[in-house]
């Protein structure tokens, strides 16, 4: 008898308004599908030569850690600590657009925000999830926040 594992939703979660309803939607899928949530965050530092950055490994273990606990939060705060199926919780270091993108080729479902922190009110998408949904190598959700003006 073979096994079948339960279908994979990955949600992107920076925590905005935008991700936190992104997260609530994917979660109620996965209740939908009998499936599971990765809630996927990432962390990076800018890159830009002229911008302070980690000066040591400390720093970026500070970084990483701050990025655990953020997300920690956010999950709790957007889906509650029993959200009625598993959300694992994955911290993992790159360029969101990236991070997500890879994570989608495990995933049956990515679902993202408009858009984050980031970008221009006005904006119907951010550029983290246009590169998802261009790039994605699974189906991709785009959730809109309601609450929003």
């Amino acid at each position: 008898m073979s096994e079948t594992a339960e279908p994979l939703i990955v949600v992107g979660v920076d925590g905005s308004s935008h991700s936190k309803e992104a997260l609530r939607w994917a979660v109620a899928q996965a209740k939908a599908i009998g499936g599971r949530v990765h809630a996927v965050m990432s962390w990076d530092w800018n890159t830009n030569p002229f911008a302070v950055g980690p000066t040591s490994q400390e720093d970026l273990v500070g970084i990483e850690e701050s990025a655990h606990l953020k997300l920690a939060d956010t999950v709790a705060e957007a889906v509650g600590t029993s959200p009625g199926v598993p959300v694992f919780r994955r911290v993992q270091q790159g360029a969101p657009a990236k991070v997500l993108v890879e994570a989608s080729g495990e995933a049956e479902l990515t679902v993202v925000g408009t858009r984050g922190y980031g970008g221009f009110k006005g904006a119907l998408m951010g550029s983290v999830s246009q590169q998802v949904v261009q790039y994605a190598r699974s189906t991709v959700v785009v959730v809109r926040d309601l609450n929003e003006d």
